[in-house]
């Protein structure tokens, strides 16, 4: 069976034949080898776990959408899917829990005029000569500062807050400075560099803050005049992009509005994205108690219920080996994926009519049991009342995600563990229309 999306022929899954999605044959058109597109545009501007690929969304937009078209992204992130909207000339809204996330799309949605940015830029180097560290002494802020950050770097992150929350420019300039300093941070603290679960070096000897300031901006000023221009050259400066603090299980888009949906979902039993980004959460006063802040996100084990219940047949077979093997686990499995029907459900709402919904989703094993979420959402799709048309599956050899995980505990590891193995070599795009 071939499915006609908007005239592109796909051949990849054959929706009247019940085939595991693993057996489906890798699609090369999506797998994009060599190609390192989150440098491009404003897309590398700060350091995100799991980045969706904008070449995915770069593809999806220019195949399977038109001119007039609104694309939305529930679970919005660092902005991937927005970016690429705007370049393309579609209007675009996004969604996160995470007030982090908002931040960096908004200021990758939103170029600047460069000669207005270097000025700025001058303004604030030149006011670095003016620090003075007992200044900041006595600085109060959250008592994990301390713990990641040496005094001499906490004092001058502090200065450079302080100035830059203290411009007389406008708020989306502020913003800007902002994501420079936060994407810094992780540099200039002790959390080991080359890993994003939050763990001390002893041995990190930090960055100086100043200098990694100032080498941030200027890369992000450079992007910044590029996608500005282009923008500019193609009269897409004035399309619309926004991005809300909200819940993907129940956002405030309106009914029926959006014409397609662009969506990299959490990976169950993966990233804490709360712990990922809490030093800009304790810096930018947007987190005070963390353990609190986990329970808002999605495929979290701080938030599962006891509910070991759930719609999908599929899922629930899992659940049901889970359960026997770590009740946690199986509780928090279940969380998940009630929570992304709720999604499904959410998504089905504000779409058009005969509008379609891309999923970008990966299986993978846990406690030594295969967790199929890409079949699992399908199932929660045709429940929520999608028809799902296609399947695409494809490697991912740039993805910025852990793929090995030991054997044994399911945590991630290194490939120099003799107990490891490779948990994501393909996800699926699962493309469904309502």
């Amino acid at each position: 069976m071939n499915c006609s999306i908007f005239g592109k022929q796909t051949n990849q899954y054959n929706m009247d034949v019940a085939i595991p999605f693993e057996s489906l044959s890798v699609s090369e058109d999506w797998t994009f080898k060599n190609v390192k597109s989150t440098e491009q545009w404003t897309h590398g501007y700060h350091r995100y776990p799991a980045k969706f690929l904008p070449n995915i969304v770069k593809k999806i937009i220019e195949d399977y959408t038109k001119e007039g078209d609104v694309v939305a992204d529930l679970f919005a992130g660092c902005g991937t899917t927005l970016v690429e909207s705007k370049i393309h000339g579609r209007k675009s809204v996004g969604v996160d829990i995470n007030p982090v996330a908002q931040l960096i799309a908004r200021v990758k949605t939103q170029p600047i005029d460069p000669k207005e940015l270097d000025r700025v830029f001058k303004d604030l180097v030149n006011s670095l000569e003016f620090y003075d560290e007992k200044n900041y002494h006595n600085i109060e802020k959250h008592d994990r500062i301390d713990y990641w950050f040496f005094p001499e770097n906490k004092y001058r992150i502090a200065y450079l807050y302080d100035l830059i929350s203290g411009l007389p420019e406008s708020q989306k300039i502020k913003d800007f400075f902002l994501v420079a300093l936060s994407h810094i941070l992780k540099n200039c603290s002790r959390w080991l560099q080359t890993s994003t679960k939050p763990q001390i070096d002893p041995d990190k000897v930090p960055v100086s803050v100043f200098f990694a300031f100032k080498k941030q901006v200027k890369t992000m000023i450079r992007k910044n005049s590029d996608f500005f221009k282009e923008l500019k050259k193609l009269q897409y400066s004035n399309v619309e992009s926004q991005i809300f603090l909200q819940d993907a299980r129940k956002t405030e888009i309106e009914d029926s509005s959006i014409s397609t949906v662009i969506t990299s979902p959490p990976y169950v039993t993966s990233y804490e994205y709360a712990d990922l980004h809490q030093l800009t959460g304790y810096w930018f006063d947007y987190v005070s108690n963390l353990l609190e802040f986990r329970k808002n996100f999605i495929g979290t084990f701080y938030s599962y219920g006891t509910e070991l219940k759930t719609e999908s047949k599929t899922a629930q077979d899992l659940i049901d080996q889970l359960k026997n093997i770590h009740l946690r686990t199986a509780k928090e499995v279940a969380n998940y994926f009630n929570d992304m029907k709720m999604v499904a459900d959410e998504m089905y709402r504000i779409l058009k009519n005969d509008g379609y919904a891309f999923i970008v989703i990966g299986n993978t094993t846990f406690k030594n049991v295969k967790i199929l979420s890409a079949e699992i959402f399908s199932e929660l799709l045709e429940l929520s009342g999608f028809e799902v048309h296609d399947v695409i599956k494809r490697s991912i050899p740039h993805k910025l995600i852990p793929t090995i995980r030991d054997k044994t505990t399911g945590k991630f590891t290194t490939v120099a563990n003799k107990n490891s193995k490779k948990v994501y070599p393909e996800e699926y795009i699962i493309i469904a229309r309502k």
